[in-house]
């Protein structure tokens, strides 16, 4: 897999070693490569949503993924085991994708669960509910005269979406945004596109739910190939935690960097990417 490049900041400050999106090679010329790799093992595809199955948009309600794509995640889970790893809340996202097969982790793996005769559930953060309820009303009430400004409650988490606000109305996002985390020391902020999100600072993220998902459905315990499709930086951590033993994708066509093995542009690439990856599946019986 290629690596290298210069180091950059991961969520918690850690280095890690990437190169810019648009150098790596793209997954479409690695279809064999990845069904070489499987052969005898287990396939275990892990998507993001937005930005990944769905295009972003202005506001996160309008981000629906097309029919296509959704046939496309059905047959794909036909072959093999499929999660969502979402931002969004689980319950949110599980109707989004409307697909009953597969599991799914929301607030970036704060709340993971499964088909209906699945009844594992994981909920690490459950003990700051009423930390994330003071942050939430606070959030809004700082912000409720910012033009385009969307506070959003999520389970685990609450929300700031900008990428509606005028520039000048940007800092006073970000001041509010620090003030609430001034006062509440045990929530910790992550960054996204066009987004500030409040979530419990312990250690979990993405890259841990997907670990986690890993071992609860007994895949570490068998010869198994995991992929992860993803655009944001939140999904740098999962990209770290399947570096050697999967395959990370990032979904982006810039000069951000990341850990990930290789790229795809956009979600109509992702789609390429899956139906030749279940072609090449049913092709050699995987």
């Amino acid at each position: 897999m290629p690596k290298g490049g210069k180091a950059l900041v991961g969520m918690e400050g850690e280095d890690l070693l990437g190169s810019p999106i648009r150098e790596l090679p793209s997954a479409l010329d690695a279809i064999q490569e990845f069904t070489r790799g499987a052969k005898g093992k287990r396939l275990a595809v892990f998507l993001d949503y937005d930005g990944t199955l769905s295009p972003i948009v202005d506001r996160p309600e309008l981000a629906i993924m097309s029919e296509e794509m959704r046939a496309t995640v059905k047959a794909l889970a036909d072959h093999s085991t499929v999660a969502i790893i979402s931002g969004r809340d689980r319950r949110d996202v599980e109707q989004l994708v409307n697909l009953d097969s597969l599991f799914y982790a929301g607030s970036h793996g704060f709340d993971i669960a499964g088909p209906h005769d699945w009844h594992v559930q994981h909920e690490p953060g459950a003990q700051y509910l009423p930390l994330i309820d003071r942050a939430e009303k606070a959030l809004r009430e700082a912000l409720s005269g910012v033009k385009g400004a969307i506070v959003e409650r999520k389970k685990y988490s609450v929300a700031v979406h900008y990428r509606l606000v005028a520039d000048d109305g940007v800092k006073t996002v970000q001041d509010a945004v620090h003030a609430v985390l001034s006062h509440q020391s045990e929530l910790r902020k992550m960054e996204g596109k066009k987004i500030y999100e409040l979530q419990p600072r312990i250690d979990w993220d993405k890259g841990k739910a997907v670990l986690w998902l890993l071992e609860a459905l007994d895949l570490h315990k068998t010869a198994v190939l995991p992929l992860y499709l993803g655009d944001d930086i939140t999904d740098e951590d999962a990209f770290k935690a399947l570096m050697n033993v999967g395959v990370g994708i990032v979904v982006g066509d810039d000069a951000r960097r990341t850990i990930a093995h290789y790229a795809l542009k956009n979600p109509d690439e992702v789609q390429n990417f899956l139906q030749r990856l279940i072609a090449s599946l049913r092709s050699k019986s995987l």
